[in-house]
């Protein structure tokens, strides 16, 4: 039974429809995350399904008893709390259940007979309640979720009124948690959270919190290691697609192409039709053909398909930049540190060398606050080091993406704002006609009606959009991206991806359209997983690390330490007992995993199950192969679910056939 259920869900902002006729039910633990362009309507669906906004039709129904949380965007704090008081109020319930148990203890204390009987269950009732809410052991979780989310215990007494936007936003993300609600409803929660943060948020979420959870997000790796079905809003309708990000990405180009098929199909029968009709319309035939046409107005009335929206492969042609030095930038001995307000001293980085090559691309990573701005900028020579010193390399073109939005003109249209940002920024060495300004709109997702509209209008994401897209036409040799997908939606965050996608050294065809040397501050795991190949990591403590790799290269290297220095202190906890444990959110207890449900099962009743499921799911595929199966949405997706539903039998069915077999 569904703890939470949307029914024919209708929303619009005057003319403009973001929902329309849309339903989605939630069951107890369930992890669906909600993607789709900017604008089309995913907040309006969570705010409407945790009621904070009401829809124009349809119906909410949230199970009886059950809570529901919604994560503000711009949350509603008390300013005269402190951070750690402010997250404490989630457990306002609790304590407000303790103070109720104490007033059952003082009657208990002159009550008799059937009065204290009653007492007696009511403070059984309690303590029960109180045990189910976090007992005693809260200030453990609060403190824990805090330091998580990035929050340092010299902190904890800091006014809410005194914090920064970013740490406001934590801070309501933390609240959100502590609640435990049965249903949480995530709208952007990585917005504020550097890596560091994304990475706790992701194993707590998977990990230690147990009701349900509906979340819109640009993260991709938080998708793909948190939800287990997607959700996409598209032309005010949600589409269902079974798995993780990495399974939606897949399943949505299947599908969008077999939709192409039937929708290109229908239009061929369509249009031989209206040329039969145009032929003999006037002719002996004239009868038959007003018939066709009769005929031909209700198909189109009834069952026209529409038209997919495209995703096409990113086709961009960039004028060639000046070749650069062989080394791009060399720094020596680099260090950097500035005074806080209360006159101590917070050091960036101190005796940095670093040597940056032509081509090479390098992120530059680290936490809140690390100086990861302060360090490219000291690196291009904008901001003179402490200590140390910078050489940059011949010939250098340098492209600067920041985070403001200087040099816009809010009366300019988008196609018009890209061919005037490319000429200043070239000197006019480049100079873009309407038409190649056009198609430079268009390859970075901005329709033809779009690339019309005033610079003004735009939303942030479309803005860093425009600037992006011209400074990657601006034939630059090296590019300095500071966040450039903090406001972007996933398909814009791929986009740009594409553009500047890294060369695989075992595919050489591999690789973008830019082929200068990158160096990007970003907490999008994926953008730079997919863009470079040396990380600069700041540690926020002064520290600063070259390392050769990408993300997940750098991340799985820090596991590895992590747990050899984990099982060395293990080793010398058991030589020495009562050694110290580090402080951690208690996780869950797994169950073993050295036998499966399927053990008890003989190799011939393995071979026959696998044989029956195979047989199955080349049925499906052979319906899925059928483009008329993908105009019924409903049962496209069921057949799709029921695949991956067999698939994930039979792999651990083919895994204990193996372990037998040895």
């Amino acid at each position: 039974m569904p703890i939470l259920a949307g029914t024919n869900i209708g929303h619009a902002y005057g003319h403009d429809i973001v929902l329309e006729g849309v339903s989605l039910s939630v069951e107890p633990g369930e992890r669906i995350g909600v993607v789709g362009r900017n604008g089309t309507g995913k907040s309006t669906l969570l705010k409407i399904l945790g009621g904070l906004q009401a829809c124009d039709s349809g119906t909410v129904t949230l199970q009886k008893g059950a809570r529901a949380s919604y994560l503000h965007q711009d949350p509603d704090l008390d300013p005269a709390e402190t951070l750690r008081g402010a997250a404490e109020e989630a457990f306002a319930e609790l304590h407000a259940m303790h103070t109720e148990l104490e007033g059952v203890y003082e009657a208990m204390g002159s009550a008799q007979g059937a009065a204290l009987e009653k007492l007696m269950r009511e403070q059984e009732r309690l303590e029960k309640a109180i045990e189910a809410a976090g007992g005693y052991a809260i200030d453990h979780l609060i403190d824990a979720v805090l330091h998580g989310l990035g929050f340092d215990d010299t902190q904890f007494k800091i006014r809410v009124r005194d914090l920064s936007g970013g740490q406001k936003g934590r801070l309501a993300l933390a609240r959100a948690l502590l609640e435990g609600p049965d249903v949480l409803l995530l709208d952007e929660p990585t917005n504020h959270l550097d890596l560091a943060g994304r990475e706790w948020l992701e194993g707590f979420l998977r990990d230690e919190f147990r009701g349900a959870v509906v979340m819109v997000s640009h993260d991709r790796y938080l998708l793909d290691r948190v939800v287990h079905r997607i959700v996409e809003v598209e032309q005010a309708r949600l589409i269902d697609y079974p798995g993780n990000y990495r399974a939606f990405r897949k399943l949505r180009a299947e599908r969008r192409e077999a939709q192409m098929r039937a929708y290109e199909k229908q239009q061929t029968e369509f249009k031989r039709e209206e040329a039969f009709i145009r032929k003999y319309k006037a002719g002996q035939r004239a009868k038959q053909a007003k018939g066709r046409e009769s005929r031909l107005d209700r198909a189109k009335e009834a069952s026209t398909l529409e038209r997919p929206m495209e995703l096409a492969e990113l086709r961009l042609s960039l004028a060639r930049a000046e070749r650069t030095g062989d080394i791009v930038v060399s720094a020596r001995e680099l260090s950097k540190k500035y005074t806080n307000d209360d006159g101590s001293e917070k050091v960036l980085f101190d005796d940095l060398s670093v040597k940056i090559g032509r081509g090479e691309r390098w992120g530059i990573i680290g936490p809140n606050g690390a100086g990861k701005t302060t360090l490219v900028r000291t690196l291009l020579g904008e901001i003179k080091p402490d200590s140390g010193g910078v050489r940059l390399g011949s010939k250098l073109e340098v492209g600067y993406f920041r985070q403001s939005d200087e040099g816009l003109d809010p009366e300019r249209m988008l196609y018009r704002q890209m061919q005037d940002l490319i000429k200043k920024e070239t000197n006019e060495k480049v100079v873009l006609s309407e038409q190649e300004a056009r198609n430079l709109a268009g390859a970075f997702l901005f329709s033809g009606r779009e690339q019309e509209k005033e610079v003004g209008v735009l939303s942030g994401g479309e803005r860093a959009r425009v600037r992006l897209a011209a400074l990657l036409a601006c034939a630059k040799n090296v590019l300095v991206l500071d966040e450039p997908t903090n406001h972007l939606d996933i398909p814009s965050a791929e986009r740009i991806e594409e553009a500047l996608a890294r060369i695989d050294p075992d595919d050489p065809r591999s690789g973008g359209a830019f082929e200068g040397t990158l160096l990007l501050i970003s907490h999008d795991r994926a953008l730079i997983d997919a863009t470079c190949d040396h990380l600069l990591v700041l540690d926020g403590e002064g520290g600063a690390e070259v390392f050769a790799g990408g993300y997940t290269d750098w991340h799985d290297r820090q596991a590895r330490r992590a747990q050899e220095a984990d099982d060395a202190g293990g080793r010398r906890r058991e030589a020495k007992p009562g050694g110290a444990r580090a402080n951690t959110v208690a996780m869950p207890t797994k169950p073993d995993e050295s036998k499966s449900k399927f053990s008890w099962m003989s190799v011939e009743k393995i071979e026959a199950r696998i044989t029956l499921l195979e047989s199955r799911v080349g049925d499906i595929d052979r319906e899925l192969a059928d483009p008329d199966v993908w105009a019924d949405v409903a049962r496209a997706n069921r057949l799709t679910e029921e695949r991956d539903r067999l698939r994930g039998e039979m792999e651990p069915l083919e895994a204990e056939w193996v372990r037998k077999a040895e």
